[in-house]
């Protein structure tokens, strides 16, 4: 077999980041995070052995004084933050570059706007209900920001007031573009007079991964996709892989692969196996799956 593991998958920039900070502070002493730092439960677990406590919210509002708390790359509302000023807790921020420009932008325009009470705007938000990262968007409208999936929701928005347009930093392109258009086609119809704005917030180091992702499984006969169950960015980038290659194969350790084997055992000679992740995958739980399909050879 010809076993290979794909250059682009694993950590985006935002993860790595947070899990440096993680690792540093943990050497300085007890460190919490406020939820799963990944939507990995293999990289939670290894973290977890390190010292590395998750937390809820309600863990938050009992923590002691002078507790350190991390906070994770997917960024939080303003209201985590003052609860730990009140509980004069610690702050390890560290939220991602990119979802803390968007959360800034988001905050601006509700703020700019937020007096016009004669048509009151509607900041619109592409991305996940209930997803850490939208969660923190939205509580920089004060919870007063409508969360959209897909075009086939855009009944939720009155047509006769202005319209900003934001999106979650991990969403596709494809599905933004879908929207402005339709919003675009819907405001025509309607012959709204009043303001579209959209801004394309997406991080293009996890949209581009979509292509890059597909050419690794064209590239390969059996393609096995490592990921968290928790992970919807990895539920994602599974179908987008599964796509290109039927052959793909979903893992969250590599202990799931004792039931595979029969896919490669009985195959001729010279198979070629891709392993491949999602940005929320560790490039050292890829590495123990790759070992694992070399024992059985």
């Amino acid at each position: 077999m010809i076993i290979s593991i794909d250059s682009n998958s694993g950590f985006c920039f935002g993860v790595t980041r947070a899990i440096q900070a993680a690792e540093s502070e943990l050497e300085k002493g007890s460190l919490y995070c406020l939820g799963d730092i990944v939507h990995n439960g293999q990289e939670v677990a290894r973290l977890e052995l390190k010292g590395l406590a998750t937390i809820d919210y309600d863990d938050l509002r009992t923590l002691p004084a002078h507790s350190r708390v991390l906070l994770r790359a997917h960024g939080e509302p303003p209201s985590t933050y003052w609860i730990a000023k009140q509980r004069g807790i610690e702050i390890i921020d560290a939220t991602c570059p990119v979802v803390k420009k968007l959360q800034d932008r988001i905050r601006a325009c509700y703020e700019s706007h937020r007096n016009d009470e004669s048509v009151p705007p509607q900041i619109v938000i592409y991305g996940k209900p209930g997803h850490a990262e939208v969660i923190g968007l939205q509580g920089q409208t004060n919870n007063t920001a409508i969360v959209i999936e897909s075009a086939e929701q855009l009944d939720r928005l009155d047509f006769s007031r202005p319209i900003y347009l934001f999106s979650q930093t991990t969403k596709s392109v494809e599905g933004f573009q879908e929207l402005v258009e339709k919003i675009s086609s819907l405001r025509h119809d309607v012959m709204s007079s009043c303001s579209f704005e959209y801004h394309d917030t997406i991080c293009r180091s996890v949209a581009n991964r979509v292509k890059e992702l597909q050419a690794f499984a064209r590239s390969n006969d059996l393609v096995i996709f490592v990921g968290g169950s928790k992970s919807s960015n990895a539920k994602v980038l599974y179908q987008h892989c599964l796509e290109a290659n039927p052959n793909t194969l979903f893992v969250s350790s590599a202990d799931e692969l004792n039931n595979l084997t029969t896919k490669w055992s009985n195959s001729e000679a010279g198979l070629r196996i891709g392993i491949c992740g999602a940005t929320s995958t560790p490039l050292w739980l890829m590495e123990k799956v790759k070992e694992e399909i070399e024992k059985t050879q």
